[in-house]
């Protein structure tokens, strides 16, 4: 696998030649879909070592078993064929590639209900496990239900193991240290939402839970630990594995409410698993700069391992970026944007994607005409993400915990299907 970043006056098809692959899988692989590259836009490049012209009558699980593989392995590996939804005779179809892999990793995409149908269908093939966000619940224990059922039934069609996420999420779309005070502190009403969300697991088939209560008051600290860990011996029992995420630290003591409550050795020895949130460091709300700079997040990592087991660790990846009014002023808005969305925005108003050596990250300045307002614009490409498993890989983690799959990335997908056989948990 190779990542070409392009320069000025490449095309799809000079680099196609370059490295002697058809560009037309090169573009429906990477899901380029304008003639005109950015310049500084990243490419993945992958080398088919073994491929398949379709015959007549030919399906994709009959392929698959001609080579000793498995659909899903078709599909990880074409994903046109996903976006397209089917196969025809004469298309050719990659059953390998030359890339070497470093092993199995488990990977969980975390979504709204309300996510598109097609980006869903199309991001499952690279999903371990498929985290529906968010079941929220009373302080006398009683469920906020969501509708879930229909991407339920579509993840396990794709071997993909759906996770129940209870968080203490309020209405108005900030986390509710209220909330978390009064359940962690009521063992009656613990057991109420105990038993709601077991029976909820076993009536809708999710197979794990995922805890997220954020900014939780330091005095809870072990209340929130002894309430997990009652969490997990109750699921556990009845065959569920139990994660709980946690806030990205870098030392026992640091301080702050979102940080003093995440007991990492405690909640760790709780949980089956954990999510390191390593990510938000550029935020809505915050001062331009790169949403999971490398840097940061391996200080993160660093500190996890020496807390808990590094088999129970996934690392958060995001699957976003942001754009910036400059100059930036204190509690101004920034927007939530794809990878795609930002190579469009890059391309209208022809920006050149920088690289920033330090935190791996691509950026780009850009200026509205209309309103003659700079831009700034972080986000996230395929060096970006490489460097991110990379620590992985370093730290031999579990795998990744992507925030979030509801805008498609073909550039992180390539990634991590190039580098790693994905682990599906159905």
């Amino acid at each position: 696998m190779i990542i070409h970043t392009v320069k000025e006056g490449e095309t799809i098809f000079s680099i196609a030649e370059m490295y002697g692959v058809s560009p037309i899988m090169l573009s429906q692989n990477n899901d380029i879909l304008s003639e005109r590259l950015v310049v500084g836009q990243d490419i993945v490049v992958q080398i088919p070592e073994i491929t398949h012209t379709v015959r007549e009558g030919e399906t994709l699980y009959s392929i698959a078993t001609e080579y000793g593989v498995t659909a899903v392995n078709l599909l990880q590996n074409n994903p046109v064929i996903v976006k397209n939804g089917l196969i025809y005779p004469g298309e050719t179809i990659v059953i390998k590639y030359n890339d070497e892999k470093r092993g199995v990793i488990s990977t969980n995409g975390y979504t709204y209900p309300f996510i598109s149908k097609s980006v869903l269908i199309r991001s499952l093939p690279y999903l371990s496990f498929l985290t529906i966000f968010t079941y929220g619940f009373t302080p006398e224990g009683e469920l906020v239900d969501i509708d879930d059922e229909e991407i339920i039934r579509i993840a396990t069609d794709y071997g993909v193991a759906p996770v129940m996420l209870i968080s203490t999420l309020a209405i108005d779309g900030t986390f509710s240290n209220k909330l978390a005070n009064q359940i962690l502190n009521n063992p009656d009403a613990q057991n109420v939402l105990i038993e709601n969300i077991l029976a909820n697991m076993k009536e809708k088939g999710y197979k794990a839970l995922d805890i997220d209560f954020e900014y939780v008051f330091p005095d809870d600290r072990q209340n929130y630990i002894d309430f997990v860990r009652k969490l997990s011996q109750r699921l556990n029992s009845e065959g569920f594995f139990v994660m709980t995420a946690l806030a990205p630290k870098t030392s026992a003591t640091q301080s702050g409410l979102l940080y003093e409550a995440h007991d990492y050795a405690g909640l760790g020895a709780a949980s089956n698993a954990v999510l390191i949130m390593t990510y938000e460091w550029g935020y809505t709300y915050g001062p331009p700069m790169a949403v999971a700079p490398i840097n940061n997040v391996r200080r993160v990592v660093e500190y996890a391992i020496t807390e808990i087991p590094n088999y129970k660790i996934f690392m958060g990846i995001p699957f976003y970026g942001y754009d910036w009014t400059l100059p930036y002023v204190k509690g101004s808005r920034a927007r939530s944007l794809g990878t795609v969305g930002a190579l469009d925005l890059a391309r209208q108003y022809g920006a050149e994607i920088q690289f920033d050596e330090e935190a791996q990250t691509p950026y780009f300045y850009y200026t509205d005409i209309a309103v003659n307002r700079e831009h700034v614009v972080w986000f996230e490409n395929a060096r970006s993400i490489k460097a991110k498993v990379d620590l992985i890989t370093e730290f031999d983690l579990i795998g990744t915990g992507i925030w979030n799959i509801m805008r498609y990335f073909p550039e992180g997908w390539l990634i991590i299907n190039g580098l790693y056989d994905i682990y599906k948990a159905l």
